[in-house]
């Protein structure tokens, strides 16, 4: 009697619960509002259950799903997790854009200000001097812009430099010889062996290698800025697979059929199918850390060693002194060039006094200021521009580069860029975890894990497309990376090379760099075999002035009237640069 009580109480309470489902699935009222709310059509939905069998992802069954409900709601689940994963790139790209935009800006202002302030300062300084010879200043700096623009593609940095400083000796040699005729010829003798005469001293060489470490830091910097949006863009823009369309069709929607609207997935379901539809995309990870840690190296030599502004600001006093040490060492110099290119010929016309009147030259390429004080490089106009300039309120004889100011790209600016750096780590194989937070999911049993409303019993796969073979919710092959991905990953790679090697001061960046930059020391610009062995112009034997292109090493065997006859020459040209101003 017992058994046969405990059998009907079982009996009434199963036909109880069918009969509940039954009643809840005769009514689908729930999914008519909600289908439509999604902007379908209502009467894509049954008003009642009906049997499921053809239905090609839900459960199978009575449902509230049809096949062409089905096909509708496949497309909203592509767009709904589509959706999130562009917000999430469609910020981080901005963000970057921003920064990009800001520090590009602010490269381009210093430059534009550095010529500005040079202008202002020569015209003061050195009045006329500079203004007829002002054109080889302007290109100065039109080929730095170009190279912090365009790189070693378009200008040679160290070979641009060269030629700038072998061209402002050219000038100041015929100024300060002014009692002598040269020819084209010669000219390009003196020129060749710059870098023999050190007329300019130290400057060239430190104004070279802090001009190389700041512009390939900057100008890679900022490319690297610029790279990021693109790449978001570009890796964003991929489509979900077919299987992912499903898997996330069956995890969005599919409570629908059973009529269970509200009913959200399980958070680690959720996990397993965003990660098996973004398998491809968290494989860029491991180069976009690399990728950000290499810009968050060079960030730092920014504000450090290789500070753009520390190296841009005060470059019109820099120059300035190499300018005042051509000036003190003018007459060694001079002697070394009649030495090694020969004994030049006496300008004939600066015997007249109108011709001096008419090049207004006074003997010294010095100041063309009224308050101007004696012109060294120790110390005078050049230690005035330099306190004017605040750097350093600092008497006596001191290099510009011990006053060169450490001015920084602002802190705010570095730690602003450099903070969100650090955040951008990791942002592709957390896109999962950031989807599947939130409202998006509900935890414990009280969630939709694929089949039913229970608990999600499956083991949370890792990231990347090959832990995805043991996918319990999404197929994917794991013989067939996304294309668009792996070409992005190949040009993170390379760029943190670049940054890498920026970070030392290289530049690296230019695969069709014929020429190269070259090692740190500068070469002396001859082409001739003879200037392998002539390193040194002082010792060779003067040769013959009508013809300054001769090999410069010491022939062997020279007559002592020549060698008589050259001393003599010398001793003349020496006497008559001497005499220069009487002869006003």
């Amino acid at each position: 009697m017992k058994t046969l009580f405990q059998c009907l109480v079982c009996t009434l309470v199963v036909l109880s619960v069918c009969g509940t489902a039954e009643q809840k699935l005769k009514n689908c009222n729930e999914v008519r509002a909600a289908y439509s709310s999604k902007g379908f059509n209502v009467n894509d939905v049954p008003n009642k259950g009906i049997n499921g069998a053809a239905l090609k992802v839900c459960p199978q069954g009575f449902s509230c799903c049809t096949v062409e409900m089905e096909e509708k709601l496949s497309q909203q689940s592509h767009s709904e997790i589509k959706a999130p994963v562009s917000r999430l790139s469609t910020n981080l790209q901005s963000t970057f854009k921003q920064r990009h935009d800001h520090f590009d800006k602010f490269f381009r202002e210093l430059l534009k200000n550095a010529e500005v302030s040079l202008h202002n300062m020569f015209v003061r300084t050195y009045g006329m001097m500079y203004v007829q010879n002002a054109e080889l200043f302007k290109n100065f700096f039109e080929a730095l812009t170009r190279y912090y623009v365009s790189g070693s593609s378009a200008i040679n940095l160290e070979s641009m430099l060269s030629d700038f400083w072998a061209d402002l000796l050219e000038r100041m040699f015929r100024l300060v010889n002014v009692q002598y005729e040269f020819s084209d010829a010669y000219m390009e003798c003196v020129s060749r062996h710059t870098e023999q005469l050190q007329p300019f001293g130290d400057v060239p060489r430190k104004l070279r290698i802090q001009l190389t470490r700041a512009f390939v830091a900057a100008r890679t910097f900022v490319r690297g800025l610029a790279l990021m949006p693109e790449v978001v863009n570009k890796v964003s823009t991929v489509s979900a697979s077919p299987s992912c369309v499903r898997a996330a069709m069956k995890m969005l929607y599919c409570p629908y059929c059973s009529g269970q609207v509200a009913l959200k997935p399980c958070q680690n379901y959720c996990l397993n199918v965003m990660r098996g539809c973004l398998a491809n995309q968290a494989d860029l990870d491991t180069e976009w850390n690399n990728f950000l840690d290499a810009m968050l190296s060079l960030a730092e030599r920014l504000e450090g060693p290789f500070n753009f502004e520390s190296v841009m600001d005060p470059i019109d006093v820099k120059i300035s002194e190499a300018i005042m040490n051509m000036q003190e060492n003018s007459m060694q110099v001079s002697q070394k060039v009649f030495h090694g290119c020969g004994q030049p010929k006496p300008n004939m016309a600066f015997r007249s006094k109108r011709s001096v009147k008419e090049t207004g030259f006074t003997g010294r390429f010095r100041p063309y200021s009224p308050d101007a004080r004696p012109t060294t490089a120790a110390g005078t106009s050049l230690d005035r521009l330099v306190r004017s300039k605040k750097t350093q309120n600092k008497a006596g004889p001191v290099s510009v580069f011990e006053l060169a100011p450490h001015f920084c790209v602002s802190p705010t600016q570095t730690n602003d860029v450099k903070k969100k750096l650090k955040h951008a780590k990791k942002f592709w194989s957390t896109l999962p975890d950031t989807v599947c937070a939130g409202e998006r999911t509900a935890p414990g049993d009280e969630c939709w894990n694929g089949t039913a409303k229970s608990r999600y019993e499956s083991v949370v796969i890792g990231n990347g497309l090959a832990n995805q073979v043991s996918n319990p919710d999404v197929d994917v092959d794991i013989t067939k990376p996304d294309i668009v991905i792996r070409s992005q990953i190949a040009v993170l790679k390379e760029m943190t090379s670049w940054l890498k090697a920026a970070y030392s001061g290289n530049d690296i960046s230019m695969d069709n760099d014929e020429e190269g930059s070259g090692g740190e020391e500068s070469g002396s610009g001859c082409d001739y075999p003879s200037c392998n062995t002539d390193r040194d112009i002082y010792f060779s034997t003067p040769p013959n002035p009508g013809n300054p292109r001769v090999n410069l090493v010491q022939s062997g065997t020279s007559s002592g009237v020549s060698v008589q006859g050259s001393m003599v020459l010398a001793l003349c040209g020496l006497t008559l640069a001497l005499l220069a101003p009487q002869l006003r």
